[in-house]
């Protein structure tokens, strides 16, 4: 019986894992293989798809571009989340649940809603095509999600713990990096992770901010599916090697995310 409960999850698991398997297969064939026939497995295994873009700046920059403003979201999107969750949780004031949920406004709102007015106002502030652009664009959407996930596991740290500190003598900002950071270090691993994956695979907005010298990999692979249009196997490897920093990201918080995803406020 218990053999028997785990078909569905594997059966699960492979369907799901077969487009990824396809997408690497076909960044190790070449271009007349993948056009001419159907084959499960590359029959002359190439790295020249790779090689080409991790020896062209004009392709491998578009993955130092995306890392470059998806680490600077991140970084901005917890450093005012942790504080504003705090007060969420820990305060109450005219208007507070109204507002806290009303952040979930954001998450329901497309990118592309708010295109023409970001590219006018950064272009306006000459941050056009740079990468704090991107980065700040990207916390419309990210800081409301990471308040809203904080939260809850800020709300699960006992309220007597924060006036113990201040008994003690802590000041707010000791008492935010010694003792509240640590407890809750499995939320804002969640947090980084969430806001990690909306920055990396976002590409509108990025791509309607940019032009050359923060174009993000995403922009490069557009617009060299529209003049190679039958180059399928590099665009392959492009989206192969797109897909390491998530893999990464994934392998050195897994414990956080392990105990984040079991505990507080997940959406």
């Amino acid at each position: 019986m218990k053999r028997e409960l785990f078909i569905a999850p594997t059966i699960y698991v492979c369907l799901l894992l077969i487009p990824i398997y396809w997408l690497v297969m076909m960044g190790f064939k070449t271009n007349s293989e993948i056009i001419n026939s159907i084959t499960f497995y590359p029959q002359k295994p190439t790295f020249g798809n790779f090689s080409l873009i991790l020896s062209d700046p004009d392709w491998y920059l578009g993955y130092v571009n995306a890392l470059i403003y998806v680490l600077i979201n991140v970084a901005i999107s917890v450093t005012i989340a942790v504080p504003a969750a705090y007060a969420f949780s820990r305060y109450r004031f005219f208007g507070d649940r109204v507002l806290f949920f009303g952040f979930l406004l954001f998450r329901m709102m497309a990118p592309a809603i708010l295109l023409v007015p970001f590219v006018q106002i950064f272009s306006d502030l000459h941050l056009f095509d740079t990468h704090i652009a991107v980065a700040i664009a990207h916390c419309i959407f990210n800081v409301p999600i990471a308040i809203w996930i904080l939260e809850g596991f800020i709300s699960a740290v006992p309220s007597e713990i924060d006036e113990s500190a201040y008994i003690d003598g802590y000041s707010n900002v000791r008492f935010f990096v010694r003792i509240l950071l640590p407890i809750i270090a499995p939320g804002i691993a969640v947090t980084a992770f969430f806001c990690f994956l909306f920055s990396w695979v976002e590409f509108l907005l990025a791509n309607a901010l940019t032009a050359v010298e923060a174009k993000p990999i995403a922009g490069i692979m557009t617009r060299a599916g529209n003049v190679l249009s039958a180059n399928i196997s590099l665009l392959a490897a492009a989206s192969v090697l797109g897909l390491i920093p998530g893999v990464i990201l994934i392998i050195l918080i897994r414990r956080h995310l392990a105990r984040g995803f079991s505990m507080g406020r997940i959406v």
